[in-house]
């Protein structure tokens, strides 16, 4: 039996629960599939790993969970200011139901005053569900939002690259398979995939031995790191227990004799594929194995049927090289809630603004 429409006309009730609870993992069913790995547990390994109290702002229409905002404390407690939880990359944000409505995000918003002076969202890119309807919501109810720049996103259409001509180039897969055999001198190479279920044998190891084999760990202190126990390795490995969440895991790897010596970790969320992080043991850097072994995940991924490729934020050189152009803006945005908060927000709108990154090039 079909659930019931919802009525635009029913009321949108918003409240405040303890905690990270279920009905999150049902906004996310109902969310767009590029946000669907905003799932409770998502939002629960970051509490594992990076701590803080967890409160949640759910908005309820009909019955139906239409948007969720977990929150943590952010700065001292007597501010009561707050902020998602979450990775970093690929971005910091609350599940939003497609069919939600402005009446959805003028409740949430109601609600989360009287519960904090303000939160910050982000960083998170520019047309995000969450944030235009808090946008809008905000306009209309005499909250300030403040935003800064974090930097550009860079994105990969797939579909029309594809449409100018055969891509990835004929040539450029020639290339490809010259510097394979040249890599291959150097060992027996072992390229495969895995998701889901594989992350349970030891495949996290593999990228964390690969990371501290790579230049990161010998330019950085190695916090960076996406699978380290110095790095941000709890959070993938907790984030991981949820089954959903392991599935849409995806990890492009190559072995050397056996051993790890490059990976590709993404995302894959529907037809969309976040591209998370990428490294390789230093060892092998003159062949270009992180190279030739993300042209392999393109190709694989153009057979599963990927048709966008988000590299986020870093450096746009290589991406542009694989066709990847500007996409949205990434920003950090702090909302507060009318009165006094508002109102010094005029005064807190420069020095949180330069506390960003400068934009480089146009726009």
């Amino acid at each position: 039996m079909m659930p019931p429409m919802l009525s635009p006309a029913s009321p949108s009730i918003a409240r405040m629960i303890a905690g990270l609870p279920d009905a999150i993992d049902a906004v996310t069913a109902s969310a767009a599939p590029t946000h669907r790995f905003l799932r409770r547990r998502w939002y629960a390994a970051a509490i594992d790993a990076y701590g803080g109290t967890a409160r949640t702002l759910l908005v309820e229409r009909g019955g139906q969970a239409m948007a969720a905002l977990p929150l943590i404390g952010l700065g001292p407690a007597p501010l009561r200011m707050a902020q998602v939880p979450g990775s970093y990359w690929p971005f910091r944000s609350g599940p939003v139901a497609q069919d939600a409505g402005p009446g959805d995000f003028a409740a949430l918003l109601d609600e989360a005053g009287r519960q904090v002076r303000g939160f910050r969202l982000g960083p998170v890119y520019d047309g995000d569900p969450m944030l235009a309807g808090l946008l809008d919501a905000a306009r209309a109810g005499g909250w300030r939002a403040l935003p800064r720049f974090i930097a550009d996103s860079y994105l990969l259409d797939i579909a029309a690259q594809q449409a100018e001509g055969v891509w990835p180039r004929l040539s450029t897969l020639r290339k490809n398979r010259f510097n394979e055999k040249h890599l291959a001198a150097l060992g027996t190479p072992d390229w495969s995939f895995a998701s889901g279920a594989d992350w349970q044998s030891g495949l996290f190891d593999d990228l964390a031995t690969i990371e501290t084999a790579s230049w990161l760990a010998d330019r950085t202190d190695g916090r960076d790191a996406k699978f380290t126990e110095t790095g941000h390795g709890r959070f993938w490995r907790a984030a991981a227990t949820d089954p959903v969440l392991a599935g849409m895991m995806w990890i492009a790897l190559l072995r050397m004799d056996g051993k790890p010596a490059a990976f590709s970790f993404d995302i894959n969320a529907g037809q969309h594929k976040y591209a998370v992080a990428n490294s390789y043991d230093a060892t092998y850097g003159q062949r270009s194995p992180g190279r030739l072994l993300y042209y392999r995940n393109l190709v694989r991924a153009v057979a599963d049927g990927v048709t966008h490729v988000d590299w986020g934020a870093g450096d746009s050189g290589y991406k542009g090289l694989i066709g990847a152009e500007r996409g949205p803006a990434i920003r950090d945005w702090l909302f507060l809630r009318p009165g006094l908060p508002a109102l010094a927000g005029r005064v807190l709108a420069r020095r949180w603004a330069r506390s960003g990154s400068a934009r480089s090039g146009n726009g």
